[in-house]
């Protein structure tokens, strides 16, 4: 049974602290339309830039996951990100006034808590998910830290820490199904050790950190001047070690809320692949570096798949429109007509074809004696194949036209020379409404993908 991808119902705002800034925040969360995932928006510098919440734009791990793109920043994005895979949301787009999300109390529980009582609801489009066939692994020889991805019937997470420590040795967490998140992992919070503790002042860091955001296990002896730093910065007139070796009086949620908390950041750091894991994640000594360089080698096979993973046709099948059928919809005509045959149609793709012979016009001059099909060209026969998929849904496509509205994210990957037969797939990003198309086209030729777009088009009736 097919899932469909889930958005929020309505926008949602929080108020904090960032942990490291020490500013105040102010964070809102919209509703996203399917295919756009999670992104960030700085309201608060000009023109509002946007950062898609994906691993390439990783440029730190330093306390927290940290993103750049064109100078732009957000910090410690892992929390609100856990949230929202944690509640099986795809799609929302994240407002804040600075360069990180609020703290709250080190956790994901106030995320989980807004998005629920923002309404969750499903979108019309299958969710896009990334199923595990075989073991993927990354080493860290440093650190001895691991990450091993598995095939599994759902996202499952387990995090082995061993953090070295007589206060805190080893702990584990499991996730068996992301139902559990909100129950078992949300409401896990931040954690530091002492001498930790101390660098980050001397640094300048954890400006927002208080004896609430933040569990503080005590590694070392507490000396008089690291007192009255602590009392300082926490704004406390006294503080105390208790007999659990935690700073203050904080009370654990859980003995092993730290691998709770470690296996958090891990659904928050592989959100950023960008698409839902069908599989069992097996962390051993995770962090924010490890997990996220994991998530960098994830998408890129994840990439590599998609586009080695050429659809196969039955070429010598009867054709579902033929080139007298297919110049009944379109208005092109030879030499623009660019392609031969329709393979497939429905109300979300069409599947296209064209023969490439060395007797188009366009050789002539592209290029004489090393001809090649003009990149430009291939769009177009995309953008035709869409066309086809518009003009569909009228009743009368002899009266209509179809315009191009943009192209973007348009790649070239390979020749396509004389000789080669080349099928178009089109495939609806978001249903067609008044008339416009915006779709995800390919090109694939001599059993590789040679050109990829995003297009988007519109239908027009002849006056």
């Amino acid at each position: 049974m097919s899932k469909r991808q889930k958005t929020i119902e309505r926008e949602i705002s929080l108020s904090g602290v960032g942990i490291h800034t020490g500013s105040n925040v102010n964070m809102t969360i919209k509703p996203a339309p399917v295919g756009h995932g999670f992104a960030f928006c700085r309201v608060d510098l000009q023109g509002c830039p946007v950062i898609a919440a994906k691993a390439e734009y990783v440029i730190n791990t330093q306390r927290g996951t940290n993103l750049e793109k064109n100078g732009v920043q957000i910090q410690t994005s892992e929390h609100i990100l856990a949230a929202a895979v944690g509640l099986d949301i795809d799609n929302l787009l994240i407002e804040i006034d600075s360069s990180e999300p609020p703290i709250m109390d080190g956790s994901s529980k106030y995320f989980v808590e807004a998005l629920e009582k923002a309404g969750i609801k499903e979108q019309d489009a299958e969710i896009k998910e990334y199923i595990v066939t075989e073991v993927i692994s990354y080493r860290d020889e440093a650190t001895g830290s691991e990450i091993i991805l598995m095939p599994a019937d759902e996202y499952q997470v387990t995090t082995m820490v061993d953090f070295g420590t007589k206060i805190l040795g080893t702990q584990n967490a499991n996730l068996s199904k992301i139902s559990d998140f909100k129950e078992e992992i949300a409401a896990a919070r931040t954690f530091s050790f002492l001498h930790e503790i101390e660098t980050l002042l001397e640094n300048n860091l954890i400006k927002g950190g208080d004896l609430n955001n933040a569990i503080v296990y005590v590694d070392k002896e507490l000396s008089g001047p690291t007192m009255e730093k602590l009392k300082k910065a926490f704004n406390k007139d006294d503080i105390t070690v208790k007999p659990n070796g935690i700073l203050d009086n904080l009370t654990l949620h859980w003995a092993n809320e730290a691998a709770r908390h470690k296996l958090l950041d891990v659904i928050g750091d592989l959100a950023l692949v960008g698409i839902r894991i069908r599989g069992k994640v097996i962390a051993n000594k995770p962090g924010h570096l490890i997990n996220t360089q994991f998530a960098k080698k994830l998408a890129k096979i994840i990439k590599l798949e998609k586009r080695n993973n050429v659809p196969k046709y039955d070429l010598d099948a009867v054709p579902l429109m033929d080139i007298h059928q297919i110049m009944d919809v379109l208005p092109h005509r030879p030499p623009f007509l660019l392609i031969d045959r329709i393979l497939e149609l429905s109300s979300k793709h069409v599947v296209g074809m064209k023969n490439v012979t060395m007797n188009e016009n366009f050789f002539v001059g592209h290029f004489p004696g090393t001809p090649v099909m003009p990149g430009v060209l291939q769009v177009e026969s995309m953008a035709q194949c869409g066309g086809i998929l518009v003009l569909s849904t009228v009743p009368d496509p002899e009266n209509y036209l179809t315009y191009f509205m943009k192209m973007d994210n348009v790649k070239f990957k390979q020749k396509v020379l004389p000789g080669d037969t080349v099928i178009f797939k089109c495939e609806l990003i978001t249903p067609i409404r008044r008339g416009i198309c915006h779709m995800q086209a390919y090109a694939y030729a001599n059993g590789k993908l040679v050109a990829e777009a995003e297009l988007m088009a519109q239908i027009s009736k002849i006056k």
